[in-house]
């Protein structure tokens, strides 16, 4: 009961935090697809790019959060962006790319030549072939990276609190600090619904996205 009525109390905060979270995320995660499509499709074409690239992915997503954002504070602070959403955002975008370049990568490289050949017949140019064939095929395999870079960056973006980036991270920074259960599990329980409500979304935008021929 301590804790519901917490929530009723703090209802107005915990709805304005749940925002300023979902335009972090959002936004970086966002930035993130426009990078990282264009370079999974990009990378299809050679395999030694490909490499490198996933690589070099995989071992940014490997850095601990608190690390990386601090390693945000110096590279940024002759910007005047040291500490703040901007740190925070550019780190979620970092981590959001091995998900969504792999998972283009792959759903891309795995069409079946087939389909492609049959394009060309068709006379598709190359760019055709992209956005009429390959794209809405490699669709839910795309979708599927972003949930997971979502779902994922909700999370790490709660440490980003310490940098001074806001969202729900703040309740769990003050719970921490203050000994304060309620605080701490309001802010645990919010990320927790956020991330479920936000891979739901998802969802359904990659059903609607999915060509129709191909839904199981």
């Amino acid at each position: 009961m301590d804790l519901l009525n917490f929530i009723w109390d703090n209802l107005d905060l915990i709805l304005d935090k749940t925002i300023e979270h979902i335009s972090l995320v959002g936004i970086a995660v966002g930035l993130a697809l426009l990078a990282g499509v264009p370079i999974g499709i990009a990378i299809t074409q050679n395999q030694k790019s490909a490499s490198i690239v996933l690589y070099t992915a995989s071992i940014i997503i490997t850095i601990p959060s608190v690390a990386l954002f601090g390693i945000m504070i110096p590279l940024l602070s002759p910007f005047g962006h040291g500490i703040g959403p901007v740190p925070a955002m550019i780190a979620v975008l970092l981590y959001s790319l091995l998900p969504i370049i792999r998972n283009t990568y792959i759903a891309i490289n795995n069409i079946d030549p087939a389909l492609r050949e049959a394009a060309r017949g068709m006379g598709m140019r190359p760019l055709e072939r992209l956005r009429l064939l390959e794209i809405p095929l490699a669709m839910p395999v795309i979708m599927a990276g972003v949930r997971t870079a979502v779902v994922m960056n909700i999370g790490v973006m709660t440490i980003a609190t310490f940098i001074g980036a806001g969202g729900l991270g703040d309740f769990i920074s003050s719970g921490i600090t203050q000994s304060d259960q309620l605080q701490l599990m309001t802010g645990a329980l919010a990320v927790s619904i956020l991330a479920v409500i936000a891979d739901y979304c998802l969802l359904f935008i990659q059903n609607k996205l999915t060509p129709a021929g191909i839904k199981l």
